[in-house]
C-alpha cells in the first residue's frame, strides 16, 4: 500500500486538520481551564464538520479514537500520553518520530506509537520542558526535566542527535514499593530485609550499586521506609525521583546553569545548605560527582545514617568510583585519606542488579571492614549465586546468607536492635 493510503498516514492529517481548525475554535492560551468534557463535545463538532467536508467514512469507533488523540495533542504529550497511562511501563524511548520502544517487567520491546514528523516530536519535547521554566533549541540541544508525575525526561535534538529529536522517560509512578512487595518479586529474602531494616534504623551508612535502571532509587525509597518518624530528612536530587514517606522531609534540587552560564547550582552547594538546616541524615539521590567529597564529610562528621547511590557493577567498583569522584574536587587529597574516609563513613554496600529476565535483585550485601594495603577491604554477608536459566527463560538461584557475623552487629546491640545470627545461614532458592 502507497505511504499516502496508509490508514495511520490519513489519521495524522485529519489528526492536523482539527488541530488547526481548533485554533478558530477556542482560545488555546485558556484551554487548560476549559472542562475536558467541554473540550470533548467541541473537538466531536469539529470532527463531524470535517468528515462531512472530506468525505470520509468512519465508523463511531473511529470518530471517538481521533477525538481522544486530539485531546491527548491539545492537553497532553500526543501520542505519548496512551504509554503514560499505562502503569505497567516503567521506560518510554523515542528513538526517533517513527520509532518508539517500552519497558515493561524488564524486557524492552518496540510500540505501534509513532509521530507524523520530526517537528511533531520537537513540538512534544518543547511542550514538556517549557512546562518546567526550561528551553531546547540549537543552543541548548540537550535538557533534562520531570514531568508532573514525577517520571524523569531526558531529551537531545539534532545537531547533536543525528537521527533526529530523541526523548526517553523514566517512569516513577506514585506506589512506593513495600517490603512485602520486594520479598513477593523475589528481589532479596525476609532474612536481608531484617538486617537492612536493623542497619537503617541503627543510622549505619548505606551506599546503594548498581547499574542503569537496576532499581538503585526504588531500593533507595525502600529503604528510606526504615528511618523513624521523628527524625529530619534532607534529599539533594538533579531531578527529583525519591517519593520518602515520613513527614518531616525537606527537597531540594539542583538548578542547570542558563545559556549565560550563570545561576546554576549544583549538588555540592545544596550539600553545604543541608549541613546548616540541622539534618538527621542527608540522602543524595545519585552521587556523580565533586559532591562525593562534601557528602563523605557530612556522614563523618555527624550526619550518620546517610544514603546515597552510585553507578557500579560491584561494591568495589562502588568504591573506585568516590574516589575518583574526590579526586575531581581538585584539593590534592592523598589516596589514603580518601580511602580512610570512605572506609570510615560507609558501613554497607548493597549492589542490586537487573538480571536478564528482566528481574530486578539485590546480588550482594557488603560489610566495609576498613582500609588494608591502599584498598578497602569488604565482607559479603549475603549474596545471590545464579545457577542457571530455565526453559523459560527465568534465571535460577539463590539467596544465601555467608555465615560470616557482620561487625555491625555490635552497632545493633548497642541500639537496641535485636538481629538473630541465624539469619547469616539462611538459604531461599529461586525459580527452582
Amino acid at each position: 500500500m502507497p505511504a499516502a493510503a496508509r490508514p495511520s498516514d490519513r489519521n495524522f492529517e485529519l489528526k492536523s486538520l482539527i488541530h488547526k481548525k481548533l485554533i478558530g475554535v477556542l482560545n488555546l492560551d485558556r484551554v487548560s481551564s476549559v472542562p475536558k468534557d467541554r473540550l470533548r463535545t467541541e473537538i466531536g463538532r469539529v470532527v463531524e464538520r470535517l468528515l462531512e467536508d472530506e468525505r470520509v467514512p468512519m465508523t463511531t469507533a473511529e470518530q471517538n479514537k481521533i477525538v481522544e488523540e486530539v485531546l491527548d495533542e491539545v492537553l497532553g504529550l500526543g501520542p505519548l500520553e496512551p504509554l503514560l497511562k499505562e502503569p505497567s511501563i516503567s521506560d518510554i524511548l523515542v528513538n526517533r518520530h517513527d520509532k518508539v520502544f517500552i519497558e515493561r517487567n524488564g524486557k524492552l520491546s518496540e510500540t505501534s506509537v509513532r509521530f507524523k514528523d520530526d517537528a511533531h516530536l520537537l513540538h512534544i519535547i518543547e511542550k514538556i520542558v517549557s512546562q518546567v521554566g526550561r528551553r531546547i533549541d540549537e543552543a541548548q540541544p540537550i535538557v533534562d526535566a520531570r514531568l508532573a508525575d514525577g517520571s524523569r525526561v531526558n531529551a537531545i535534538i539534532p545537531p547533536l542527535a543525528l537521527d533526529g529529536p530523541c526523548v526517553s522517560i523514566r517512569r516513577f509512578g506514585r506506589h512506593v514499593i513495600t517490603q512485602d512487595e520486594m520479598i513477593q518479586y523475589k528481589t532479596l529474602m525476609p532474612s536481608m530485609m531484617k538486617f537492612l531494616a536493623a542497619c537503617v534504623q541503627s543510622k549505619a551508612t548505606v551506599l546503594i550499586s548498581g547499574g542503569t535502571g537496576s532499581g538503585k532509587t526504588t531500593m533507595l525509597n525502600a529503604l528510606s521506609r526504615f528511618i523513624p518518624e521523628e527524625e529530619r530528612i534532607i534529599t539533594i536530587e538533579d531531578t527529583a525521583e525519591l517519593q520518602l514517606q515520613q513527614r518531616h522531609v525537606v527537597k531540594f534540587e539542583t538548578r542547570p546553569p542558563n545559556l549565560n552560564k550563570e545561576g546554576g547550582i549544583n549538588q555540592r552547594q545544596l550539600l553545604r545548605t543541608a549541613l546548616r538546616m540541622r539534618p538527621d541524615r542527608i540522602i543524595v539521590g545519585e552521587c556523580r560527582g565533586a559532591e562525593a567529597l562534601d557528602m563523605l564529610q557530612a556522614m563523618n562528621t555527624g550526619v550518620e545514617g546517610s544514603m546515597s547511590t552510585v553507578h557500579a557493577n560491584t561494591p568495589r567498583d562502588a568504591f573506585s568510583r568516590l574516589e575518583t569522584m574526590v579526586l575531581m574536587a581538585d584539593l590534592e587529597i592523598p589516596t589514603r585519606v580518601i580511602l580512610q574516609q570512605l572506609a570510615s563513613a560507609i558501613r554497607l554496600v548493597v549492589q542490586v542488579s537487573r538480571l536478564q529476565d528482566g528481574t530486578r535483585k539485590i546480588v550482594s550485601i557488603a560489610e566495609v571492614l576498613g582500609v588494608a594495603d591502599d584498598r578497602i577491604q569488604l565482607q559479603d554477608i549475603f549474596v545471590f549465586e545464579r545457577l542457571g536459566v530455565t526453559d523459560a527463560g527465568k534465571v535460577q538461584g539463590k539467596f544465601r546468607g555467608t555465615g560470616v557475623m557482620p561487625k555491625i552487629m555490635d552497632r545493633l546491640r548497642v541500639a537496641g536492635i535485636q538481629v538473630p545470627p541465624t539469619i547469616f545461614e539462611e538459604v531461599v532458592p529461586v525459580n527452582l
